[in-house]
C-alpha cells in the first residue's frame, strides 16, 4: 500500500514538474515576441538584424556563420548559459560592452528564465529538443 501510494506521489510530482516546464516555455514564447524583429529561431530561421538564436545553450558568442557580429561580441569570450544569458539579458551593453545589440533588457528575472527556456529548447538545426 505504501508502495502504491509513494508511486502515486511520484507521478504526479512528475507530471506537475512537465506541466510547469510548459507553462514556463509558453511564457517565454510570448517573451520571444520582444525578440523577433531582430532574431529568429526554428528550423526555417535566418539571420536578421541579430544572428540566429538556434542552439545557444552551449555556444560560443560571435559564432553564427554568416552574421556581421561586433568585435566586443565576437571576443567577449562568451559560451551561453542560464548563467550567462540571465546576466547579458537584463542589460546587454553592459555585459558586452560596444555591442551593436540595441535593446534596454529584460529585467524582471522570472520572465527572463523562461524566455531561456523556450530558447533553449532549438538545437543547431532548429528543431525542438525533447
Amino acid at each position: 500500500m505504501m508502495t502504491k501510494m509513494l508511486l502515486i506521489i511520484a507521478l504526479t510530482l512528475a507530471a506537475s514538474s512537465g506541466l510547469a516546464r510548459a507553462q514556463e516555455v509558453a511564457a517565454g514564447e510570448t517573451s520571444f515576441k520582444k525578440c523577433a524583429s531582430c532574431h529568429d529561431v526554428g528550423d526555417k530561421a535566418k539571420n536578421k538584424v541579430g544572428p540566429v538564436l538556434n542552439g545557444l545553450d552551449g555556444r560560443k558568442s560571435g559564432s553564427i556563420a554568416g552574421y556581421n557580429y561586433s568585435e566586443a561580441n565576437k571576443n567577449s569570450g562568451i559560451v551561453w548559459s542560464d548563467a550567462q544569458f540571465l546576466e547579458y539579458i537584463k542589460d546587454p551593453k553592459a555585459k558586452v560592452p560596444g555591442t551593436k545589440m540595441v535593446f534596454a533588457g529584460i529585467k524582471n528575472e522570472n520572465e527572463a528564465k523562461s524566455l531561456w527556456a523556450f530558447l533553449k529548447q532549438f538545437d543547431a538545426e532548429g528543431k525542438k529538443r525533447e
